[in-house]
């Protein structure tokens, strides 16, 4: 009897959501494994398969990795870290939010997660270490999670400042007409699923990771920056100005990492040896982000993701006059989305389906389409969002400490903050 691919697709993708998020095997173990089963069972050809490598994002994730080293290497992590310590080591709830309120404020002048966490992260490292909070410590932990989460959930609150973003505004324009504004984007989503769920964010950490920072009670006097930080610093500033730019020029992110990258590792002029590359470069992180990537590819070209968006229509509210209902029900579908297409893939599946939820929820169809940013920007599982994932491993922060803070704050999102959203919907006037 012959398998019908579809059925052998959903198959796979269950397994492989199911090891990630029981961490019964290595991560990157899990990617291979998903590559060699997909080959083997012939279930969609090698440019779909290995498409994640091709992606922008694995190469701005190996980017990523390798600025970051250079930042380490060459002292300048350490120096801003010591700029930034003494206003934030009072407390260890201090320092989490000023970790947090860092990795939102930089997503209103950087747009791209990767790129926020690539600077972030090693000066936050350097942070931790000079706080006294060791390799291995839960602290240490707290903060790179505060990196991660703080970068990727909160950016969600500002129109340009992540990909599932992009996404969605270009879908809705294309498929509806319909243009979003900056200010008023931001007036609908900044106050809850920013400031307020920063705030859930921090006491979470605070909670989950107890720490208790060093006092500093002189800091090391700072030296005169060396050749080396003014050189990286210059390649820092150039970089961060062209991803800044990029929708004048037309370079991509992705590439304009790359080739900072390169620089990094050119002889005498740049800033790292063919060891430290290795040892800094997370290969493992990689793979997996890879592994994602090609497990969205693989539920597109087999149909499994417009079969689901088709069985989700089964399921639309159909009752005008529970408009809470109905708000919750088109959230709760795009969790559920989440699952297969991961974020990014979110808006491109719901958006065309967006006319058909209204009509069936009784909601204005811009209302219908402004719920799917509560939803994908609330992951369950920590592969539904990549920049997490690179946060965690620049961090080296084991997966189930990472998966005890997403399901904590997904819990206390869908049952404190989206009531809060409804009224502040209801309040803007966005729900008719």
């Amino acid at each position: 009897m012959m398998w019908h691919p579809m059925g052998v697709s959903a198959l796979v993708t269950l397994l492989v959501i199911a090891l990630w998020a029981t961490s019964r095997l290595p991560e990157y173990l899990v990617a291979l494994l998903f590559f060699a089963a997909v080959m083997l069972l012939q279930l969609a050809p090698a440019g779909v398969v290995f498409s994640g490598f091709a992606s922008s994002a694995f190469w701005l994730v190996l980017s990523g990795f390798v600025l970051g080293t250079a930042i380490r290497s060459t002292g300048l992590a350490d120096r801003l870290a010591n700029r930034i310590l003494p206003h934030l080591a009072g407390s260890w709830l201090r320092l989490v939010g000023g970790v947090v309120a860092i990795s939102y404020a930089l997503a209103f002048v950087m747009p791209s997660n990767m790129g926020r966490i690539t600077l972030l992260m090693p000066i936050i490292m350097a942070l931790a270490e000079r706080a006294g909070l060791a390799e291995g410590t839960r602290g240490r932990f707290g903060l790179a999670l505060a990196v991660g989460f703080g970068t990727f959930q909160l950016s969600a609150s500002i129109l340009p400042a992540n990909v599932p973003n992009l996404v969605m505004s270009g879908a809705a324009e294309s498929t509806f007409g319909i243009h979003f504004t900056y200010i008023a984007y931001l007036m609908l989503h900044a106050p809850i699923l920013g400031v307020a769920k920063g705030v859930l964010l921090t006491l979470c950490i605070c909670w989950l990771f107890p720490a208790t920072p060093q006092k500093v009670e002189k800091m090391p006097e700072q030296t005169a920056l060396s050749a080396a930080e003014w050189r990286l610093i210059l390649l820092l500033l150039a970089t961060v100005l062209l991803w800044l730019s990029d929708r004048w020029h037309g370079i991509a992110p992705a590439w304009i990492g790359l080739a900072a990258a390169c620089f990094c590792l050119l002889p005498r002029i740049g800033f790292l040896t063919g060891e430290q590359f290795a040892a800094g470069a997370n290969i493992r992180t990689c793979i997996y982000v890879a592994g994602i990537l090609g497990l969205t590819a693989l539920v597109s070209h087999s149909g499994l993701g417009d079969w689901l968006g088709n069985a989700l229509l089964g399921v639309i509210p159909q009752n005008p006059d529970r408009p809470f209902f109905a708000f919750a029900s088109l959230i709760g579908i795009t969790t559920m989305l989440n699952f297969v297409v991961t974020a990014n893939g979110v808006p491109a599946l719901f958006t065309p389906l967006a006319q058909v939820l209204a009509d069936g929820s009784g909601l204005p169809l811009i209302t219908v389409l402004m719920t799917q940013v509560i939803g994908y920007a609330t992951p369950l599982l920590l592969y539904q969002a990549s920049p997490i994932v690179v946060a965690m491993g620049m961090g080296r922060v084991p997966l189930h400490e990472g998966l005890k803070l997403c399901l904590l704050l997904a819990a206390l999102t869908f049952g404190l903050l989206v009531p809060l959203d409804y009224l502040w919907f209801r309040l803007l006037g966005w729900m008719g």
